[in-house]
């Protein structure tokens, strides 16, 4: 199994370096994959703000990559739970923040925008810190 950068995934996702593509193909192709949750983050990341990706774009790259079949992601269940969070409304990062949260009694922030649309979208309380 070989774990892959962000760059190697944005490569992927975006062909916009053919070269850089077909090697990133290529492992993909070849190699059991992982993918850690950090990589994930940031490739959402440089998807949005540097390739200027829609949300349902960057969801539905995401997902191609996730449901290959040699993939193998650092926490399945967390990021699927993140993924159909920011569908819903919420900001990736946060919802991604959220989904490694559920086991616990709150999530504390100053955020009300987060707190409003965490309403919406999860089960889980946010409020303000004491």
């Amino acid at each position: 199994m070989v774990t892959v950068d962000t760059n190697v995934l944005v490569r992927l996702l975006t062909r916009d370096q053919e070269e850089e593509f077909q090697r990133a193909y290529r492992v993909f192709q070849t190699h059991p994959v992982f993918i850690p949750t950090t990589v994930i983050l940031e490739t959402e990341w440089v998807l949005r703000y540097a390739y200027h990706f829609a949300s349902k774009q960057v969801i539905g790259a995401l997902r191609g990559a996730f449901g290959l079949p040699n993939v193998k992601l650092e926490d399945s269940i967390r990021i699927s739970r993140a993924l159909r969070w920011h569908e819903l409304g919420l900001d990736f990062a946060d919802a991604l923040h959220l989904a490694a949260s559920c086991a616990n009694q709150a999530f504390l922030s100053f955020d009300r925008r987060l707190a409003k649309r965490a309403l919406r979208c999860t089960d889980i309380v946010v409020r303000e810190p004491d």
